[in-house]
């Protein structure tokens, strides 16, 4: 892992953090993920957080289904993936460009009232002890389905990729890479985020990628671009 901190379970983790609500974001336990820090709000929650020496930020989905009456704090899903400021670097025009190491999935007990722009929440990893222990589960996985499932997405789009990194990746390292890649929805997100193990995340994937490809092939149009 990425990381100089060592994380060995939630009694390492505060109870309290900064959530940054963001469609579409999916961080996963040691996935990497790139943000782009524009918004005024967002600036002081890196500031706050590289302040306060923790350096962590929870990446959490709006709930679509359920927006709330207040378009400026929108409601949100209740689980999300808190993840490590592991690069910082000034833009010169006043962003950050920053990317989050995952360490462990998160759920929501209740959203404080607080002062920051930014909003904060109290949490609990407890559900997910498990995201604590590298590579757990990954002899489950059904790899050749996955790269069955890749093949096909890539073919049907003309895309290419690296297939000598992608055969030498680990499952976990694969499967979570994928599942943070792939462009899919909120929902579809929301449920790989939330799958209990990695055999059932990437069992979504897949499901969800012959779908999509199921879908292109009887409407002559292609979705997943």
């Amino acid at each position: 892992m990425p990381m100089n901190a060592v994380y060995r379970g939630p009694a390492d983790l505060p109870d309290v953090i900064p959530v940054f609500p963001l469609p579409g974001a999916l961080l996963l336990p040691r996935g990497q993920m790139p943000l782009n820090i524009f918004e005024p709000r967002y600036l002081a929650l890196v500031d706050d957080a590289l302040r306060g020496g923790h350096r962590l930020i929870g990446m959490i989905q709006p709930d679509p289904v359920h927006p709330g009456a207040d378009q400026s704090r929108p409601a949100l899903f209740r689980v999300g993936c808190t993840g490590r400021i592991t690069q910082l670097a000034e833009s010169g025009d006043g962003r950050y460009l920053i990317q989050l190491t995952g360490i462990a999935r998160f759920r929501i007990e209740d959203e404080l009232a607080v002062d920051s722009p930014y909003r904060q929440c109290r949490i609990t990893y407890r559900p997910f002890v498990d995201d604590f222990i590298a590579r757990k589960g990954e002899e489950a996985v059904d790899r050749k389905s996955l790269l069955r499932a890749l093949a096909n997405f890539l073919k049907a789009n003309n895309l290419k990729a690296d297939w000598e990194g992608i055969e030498n990746a680990p499952n976990e390292a694969l499967v979570n890479a994928l599942a943070m890649m792939s462009p899919y929805g909120p929902a579809e997100k929301q449920a790989m985020l939330e799958a209990p193990d990695l055999k059932t995340r990437a069992e979504i994937l897949v499901a969800i990628t012959e779908i999509e490809l199921a879908k292109s092939k009887t409407s002559g149009e292609t979705p997943l671009q």
